[in-house]
């Protein structure tokens, strides 16, 4: 294991599970302090017993800006810099076209687009000049899913969130990247496709329409993270790397 992240400071969202969990201890693994927060103390406190390392846990809602605002506090009690935001906090359901409630699509984009434009606007003052924001995007956002249309379009913003904000950022040098995974195992995904055998069916259908011929593990996306987030992309600004065995290049 490298060293890559020694001595920097980290900040997931969402990192009590999934994708966000396998990220913060790859980045705790190669020597970073890393911030992880969670809605729910008691997944919280799992999480960061997991990780491992030099992790921190703060209970917040991305969706709430007083939460975001006592997330950056807690860091500035330890920290003086962030050196990488991974913004990944996100969620949704399915519901088709003829069913999409009020309710269903203020969830939606209060978590996937208001938490990311707020976890990173309130962030800016800490940035360290040169740091690295990545953002978690969905394959969703690039191509059709049945009932999933809201989802597939807070994903969307998100994704182009990477392409203005490359120009917002660019005196600062500031690379700000999203990473698009395919379908992943995740409890969110069981949670999705209404758990038990109904996910499982979903998910072997879609493993067969992976060139791959299988979806992807929390730990696959994590390493595509942790490339976006360090010098090895120096040169690497705004793209949409997908993590989906091949599904949309197809």
């Amino acid at each position: 294991m490298t060293e890559r992240f020694n001595n920097k400071v980290v900040v997931v969202t969402g990192g009590t599970s999934g994708i966000g969990l396998a990220t913060a201890k790859a980045f705790a693994a190669e020597g970073a302090a890393v911030f992880i927060t969670g809605r729910r103390q008691d997944a919280l406190d799992a999480a960061v017993k997991h990780v491992g390392g030099h992790v921190t846990g703060v209970r917040g809602d991305m969706a709430n800006l007083a939460d975001i605002d006592r997330l950056y506090d807690a860091v500035q009690q330890k920290h003086q810099q962030i050196d990488v935001i991974f913004a990944n906090a996100g969620g949704g359901e399915l519901l088709p076209l003829g069913a999409i409630t009020e309710e269903h699509y203020q969830r939606t984009f209060d978590t996937n687009v208001k938490g990311v434009i707020f976890t990173v606007q309130k962030a800016l003052p800490l940035l360290k000049d040169g740091a690295s924001i990545v953002l978690t995007s969905s394959t969703a956002g690039a191509s059709g899913t049945p009932a999933f249309s809201v989802y597939g379009a807070s994903k969307a913003a998100v994704r182009n969130f990477a392409r203005n904000w490359i120009l917002d950022l660019k005196d600062r040098r500031i690379r700000v990247n999203a990473v698009s995974p395919g379908p992943t195992e995740t409890a969110g995904l069981n949670e999705a496709f209404g758990g038990g055998d109904q996910a499982q069916g979903i998910k072997d259908f879609l493993a067969g329409q992976i060139p791959a011929g299988r979806i992807g593990q929390p730990e696959e996306i994590a390493k595509a993270v942790l490339f976006l987030a360090s010098d090895d992309s120096s040169f690497v600004n705004g793209v949409e790397l997908f993590v989906d065995g091949g599904h949309t290049q197809i």
